[in-house]
């Protein structure tokens, strides 16, 4: 049986894949020409930058995300409260990637990286209860 977990550690996985091929087709007119407008520009060029830096982002804080599922994980806690952390985070993180790249509120990004920042946190909390509890 898999660990609870699993799921919301795989759909940062596919968050990030997805911002991959978001990137691509948004780099595509300028390397390869397809999609590009009738006087040469790229469609997306205003977008690209941002694509880029927020696919950067998602492997600076969400890497200590993965480290405490995995703590976890080998720890065999299926408690309620990292699993509901471990969502809030990547429903965080997908907000966080749609503001970036959408938009230039740079104030909205910082409330949505502030929660994704404390249910990560929170989560290392609980980690660390549970590692001086033993």
């Amino acid at each position: 049986m898999s660990h609870p977990l699993i799921f919301p550690m795989a759909a940062h996985v596919a968050w990030t894949a997805c911002l991959y091929v978001l990137l691509t087709a948004a780099r595509a007119p300028a390397v390869w020409g397809v999609g590009r407008r009738p006087d040469g520009r790229n469609p997306w060029a205003k977008f690209e930058p941002r694509i880029s830096a927020n696919l950067s982002n998602q492997f600076e804080w969400p890497l200590f995300f993965h480290i405490a599922c995995v703590w976890l994980i080998l720890d065999q806690d299926r408690g309620g409260l990292p699993w509901a952390l471990a969502w809030i985070f990547i429903v965080g993180r997908v907000l966080h990637s749609l503001v970036q790249v959408l938009t230039a509120n740079v104030r909205l990004r910082g409330i949505v990286f502030t929660v994704n920042f404390l249910a990560v946190l929170a989560m290392w909390a609980w980690v660390l209860a549970r590692a001086i509890g033993q």
